[in-house]
């Protein structure tokens, strides 16, 4: 089954850990929204299976995550999880635009593993089949009162177990919907 120590911090730790409100979509300025339709032109012919050959990592753990942070989470997180669902084949790492994530040296840390990141657009959650997830774990979780850090983590697991392999592949089928809808709006938001 789906491990919730291979699902990016980033988005469990804003969107479960410290609220319990939906995020806004973020204003696209011209320059933002001209760019994501170049990027869904680009991928406009991507298939699921090239998706779905892309990795999303980790878990809960601090506070603050900054390159150093991520790079550890990646080493002890995502590289082993990467070994056992690819083995030697060839895979594309997806993550958002974080300070973390786009830091010189956490891209430096990406090109010493040979491991190729995914060109991502900014502002884009509606791009990101992940943010879909949130809302299934948010929806699952909306009547747990945990009392405290360790009971929440707890209920994130055991509400985490219950999503279903295939409801994360229907949301990475939903790709080429979600790229074709940012064309169709020009680079603007979209339904997600």
């Amino acid at each position: 089954g789906l491990q919730l120590e291979s699902v990016l911090q980033e988005p469990l730790r804003t969107d479960v850990c410290k609220t319990w409100v939906s995020a806004v979509k973020p204003l696209l300025n011209n320059r933002r929204r001209q760019k994501r339709l170049a990027w869904a032109k680009d991928k406009k012919d991507w298939t699921a299976a090239e998706k779905r050959g892309e990795a999303q990592n980790p878990r809960c753990l601090r506070s603050k995550v900054n390159a150093a942070v991520y790079q550890d989470v990646l080493e002890h997180f995502m590289l082993p999880a990467a070994d056992q669902l690819y083995g030697d084949a060839d895979f594309i790492f997806q993550q958002d635009l974080a300070p973390a994530h786009s830091a010189k040296a956490t891209s430096t840390w990406f090109k010493d593993q040979c491991i190729p990141v995914l060109n991502w657009p900014a502002n884009s959650p509606d791009l990101n089949p992940i943010e879909n997830l949130w809302g299934i774990l948010k929806r699952q979780m909306r009547y747990a009162r945990p009392n405290n850090a360790e009971e929440l983590k707890a209920t994130i697991r055991a509400t985490w177990a219950l999503i279903t392999p295939e409801q994360c592949h229907r949301l990475i089928d939903s790709m080429p919907r979600r790229i074709a809808a940012v064309i169709q709006a020009k680079g603007a938001p979209t339904k997600s």
